[in-house]
């Protein structure tokens, strides 16, 4: 297989990961851990899943950016090595909310240490998925595959705009403006849903078009005269 194809085949694995650890793990997080309350023995266990489930979620965020960036530092190199650090902060960011529910879980019985705990994992949700993915790294990503015409133009526009609406509703819950996406909000989450699923689906089904502008390697230096 050409391995740009590999390469797009991998990214678009590693895409579908990050959804199938982070989904499960939300949901065992909003069943289990309440504040004031203790999981039994069977809560503990399925909340040290769901932190497995969000280290390897992590892994997964890093592993794309890492595949991805020879494929789309032709359009901007200074951009797709942006993409890079953005998303090793939102992994950074995920992991840190990992710690804090580890504490939690290992704090006995319930009380303000605990329930602080998890209010840090709840804001490491917000902060790392919430701002840094969707306002951040999705638009950069988005930008250069909009920009490089490497996949159909109706995925990143879906990143385009999903990006957007989704950092500016996160934002507004951390300023205490509104409730993010919970209720109705929760369909703001469509477009950027679509732009990283049919992502995906291209880059595993399709893979990637060369880059418009292909990363030449720098000039030997010419020897001085004397």
């Amino acid at each position: 297989m050409d391995p740009t194809r590999r390469a797009a085949r991998t990214a678009g694995v590693l895409f579908l990961v990050t959804h199938a650890t982070s989904i499960p793990a939300a949901l065992v997080y909003a069943s289990v851990l309440e504040p004031g309350a203790v999981p039994g023995a069977g809560g503990e266990s399925a909340v040290l899943v769901a932190a497995l489930l969000e280290v390897v979620l992590a892994l997964g965020v890093v592993g794309t950016a890492v595949v991805l960036y020879p494929l789309v530092r032709g359009e901007h190199e200074g951009l797709a090595l942006g993409y890079v650090a953005l998303r090793t902060l939102e992994a950074g960011v995920v992991l840190v909310g990992v710690v804090a529910v580890l504490a939690a879980t290992a704090t006995p019985g319930p009380g303000g240490v605990r329930d602080g705990l998890l209010a840090v994992h709840d804001a490491t949700f917000l902060v790392g998925p919430g701002l840094v993915c969707a306002g951040g790294n999705t638009l950069v990503l988005a930008w250069l595959l909009y920009r490089s015409g490497q996949v159909p133009r109706f995925i990143p526009v879906l990143g385009l705009v999903g990006g957007p609406l989704v950092a500016a509703a996160n934002a507004g819950e951390l300023l205490g403006l509104s409730d993010g996406i919970s209720g109705v909000g929760g369909l703001l989450v469509v477009p950027i849903l679509a732009w990283e699923v049919c992502l995906a689906v291209h880059l595993i089904t399709r893979g990637i078009r060369p880059a418009r502008r292909p990363v030449t390697a720098p000039a030997a230096p010419v020897p001085a005269t004397v």
